[in-house]
């Protein structure tokens, strides 16, 4: 792995909806969590994953850590790499399925192209990509949250909190499908609660970038929003570093997340990706995971894929009046109910207003 140098690697050691397939998927594995144990090991495989940021982010590539360390739980003999740059994505990914390792896990949608280019050269491997949106062949799959659910959800409640009539959003991979869903569901759901009310989206280079975020964070307080969201990674801290300065509210993407701005932090996307990765092992294991594209969300039995936390006993901040609380809550029931589905294109996710 002559590329990898600036990499840190090791192990974890101390660290199509069929609703039936889901219901089975999550009670396997929460069978697998209670059975494993040292010998459990060699019966599951070998899984890896690798990282576009630092484990200790707090935020995204933090909580897809958490899946690394479920599947250690459930047997899984396991290793990871942090910090893969784009253009070592595919000798990282080869690297791994030469050693012989059963599932290799890309945490990002841009290991999507890397996975599909690999994969036809490793057909006894399975590879996953978290935020992915799409599958190939027999052995390459994605998983994903319904980002148009919850960025829907964060309009909501972002419109019926703003005092300005003006909100935004900062975000990184401009074009990914993942991220232009949030983002276009964001708008739709702000304009759900205020026609009038003025979204304004802004792109920087990198997710791992909280200076810039926060700059950019900053120009939209500047502008007149009062309510800050986005889809960054370490970069997040950024917006809720600039909503505290500005004293305005943001979203973040871990409870962790809360403790930086507790009075402007409304609430965090978690998501769940010990979860959807535990069940995505329990499937490849099974051999029913190639060529899918897994999506979680409130209509989903089994796991929701995220949800709102401010805090891990509530969803809210508390100063949120109760009343949009309700609301919100009432929006995620019919969400959960299959009362509403959220529909975007890649244009609702531009940039500017």
């Amino acid at each position: 792995m002559n590329k990898m140098a600036p990499q840190r690697t090791g192990s974890t050691n101390g660290s199509a909806r069929l609703c039936s397939l889901r219901r089975a998927v999550l009670a396997a594995v929460a069978g697998l969590a209670l059975a494993a144990g040292p010998a459990a090991a060699a019966d599951e495989g070998k899984a890896a994953m690798l990282f576009p940021g630092s484990i200790n982010d707090q935020s995204w590539n933090a909580v897809g850590y958490q899946g690394l360390v479920k599947l250690k739980a459930a047997g899984w003999d396991t290793a990871y790499s942090e910090n893969v740059q784009s253009a070592d994505e595919v000798e990282a990914l080869r690297d791994y399925a030469k050693r012989g390792f059963d599932l290799v896990i890309g945490h990002t949608g841009r290991f999507l192209s890397a996975a599909e280019r690999v994969g036809g050269e490793f057909p006894k491997t399975t590879f996953i990509v978290g935020s992915g949106s799409g599958g190939a062949g027999k052995n390459v799959a994605s998983v994903d949250f319904d980002n148009t659910q919850f960025g829907y959800l964060m309009g909501v409640l972002a419109a019926k909190l703003s005092k300005t009539g003006k909100i935004g959003s900062v975000n990184g991979l401009e074009g990914l499908p993942n991220v232009y869903s949030q983002i276009g569901a964001y708008r739709q759901g702000a304009r759900s609660v205020n026609p009038k009310i003025e979204v304004k989206v802004i792109y920087i280079k990198d997710m791992e970038d909280a200076a810039a975020a926060k700059e950019a964070a900053l120009s939209l307080a500047d502008w007149g929003a009062d309510f800050i969201s986005g889809k960054l990674n370490a970069a997040q801290a950024g917006i809720i570093q600039a909503a505290k300065e500005r004293n305005i509210y943001c979203n973040g993407r871990s409870t962790d997340q809360t403790a930086i701005a507790p009075t402007n932090v409304a609430t965090n996307i978690v998501e769940k990706w010990d979860e959807m990765y535990a069940a995505a092992a329990v499937e490849a294991k099974a051999g029913k995971l190639g060529g899918k594209y897994e999506l979680y969300g409130l209509d989903t039995p089994g796991s929701t894929g995220a949800s709102l936390k401010y805090s891990p006993d509530s969803a809210f901040n508390p100063a949120i009046p109760p009343a949009i609380v309700a609301d919100v809550e009432a929006l995620e029931k019919t969400f959960a109910a299959g009362g509403l589905k959220i529909k975007v294109v890649k244009e609702d996710g531009h940039g500017g207003l």
